[in-house]
């Protein structure tokens, strides 16, 4: 048994646009905690932006803003040239947008994950990363900031006094210093689902993950994402969800209690 051990289970919603959708999110918010809302850069559009909120509201599901790079073409998978004063106001701009759609539903904005190659980035890039957090601070210093550990982005994120929140992946390989694997490489991406609730009970309950060079990483994690993206994600977080249940672990949204 994991001995009354809590988490949260992350999904990043409301990446479609206009008339494309993308992502299982009415199958996903049943199963996950906490849902990261695209904020119309990378993805996300206001109909879609207010659709997605209104149903995480509903659902119970803890509300974030997911801002990211620029980049509708590359879904913010691509790596863009900004300056940390950029990285700052459209994060700020992000964010204040879905802060809007939040107000009109009546819910609150708990958290910020930043998206794809932003988040990238920043895990290893100490002034982008300083431009992201002053974005979050100044919209207000109170959200919490959920962010790979170990990392120049969550040093950052402690260093301005923001309250962290350690994320860790079950769909995705990690290397031995605890960075991703890049989705070019073989592997990296873990569609199995019971190969990825067995990774998510081990991180949540042991705190160790396997590595892809053969070893295994110690790892402490407050939110567990699952993509919705990732090839029978809706499938995945069932069997998470199920072996989590199993372990005696309890799932609920950041900063609730």
């Amino acid at each position: 048994m994991a001995g009354g051990r809590v988490i949260d289970l992350n999904s990043d919603l409301g990446e479609g646009f206009g008339a494309y959708r993308l992502g299982p999110d009415e199958e996903l918010f049943p199963l996950i905690s906490s849902a990261n809302v695209a904020c119309g850069f990378h993805a996300g559009d206001p109909r879609v932006m207010a659709r997605t909120v209104a149903a995480a509201a509903y659902g119970g599901v803890g509300i974030g803003a997911h801002p990211g790079f620029p980049d509708p073409v590359g879904f913010g998978r691509r790596e863009m040239a900004v300056t940390p004063e950029e990285a700052r106001t459209d994060t700020l701009y992000q964010i204040g947008a879905l802060a809007a759609f939040c107000r009109a539903a009546g819910a609150p904005l708990r958290h910020v994950k930043p998206h794809g190659a932003l988040y990238n980035r920043a895990v290893k890039d100490a002034s982008l990363a300083e431009g992201i957090v002053a974005g979050v601070a100044a919209f207000d210093p109170g959200l919490i900031f959920l962010v790979q550990p170990r990392t120049a982005l969550f040093a950052a994120a402690a260093g301005a006094g923001l309250t962290t929140a350690r994320e860790g992946f079950a769909d995705r390989a990690y290397h031995a210093d605890g960075t991703l694997v890049s989705r070019r490489v073989a592997g990296a991406v873990i569609d199995d689902p019971e190969a990825a609730a067995e990774r998510a009970v081990r991180l949540v309950v042991d705190g160790r993950v396997p590595t892809i060079e053969g070893g295994e990483l110690e790892l402490t994690i407050d939110s567990l994402c699952i993509h919705s993206d990732t090839p029978g994600a809706v499938a995945i977080a069932r069997a998470v969800r199920r072996r989590l249940d199993a372990a005696g672990v309890t799932v609920r949204p950041l900063g609730a209690g």
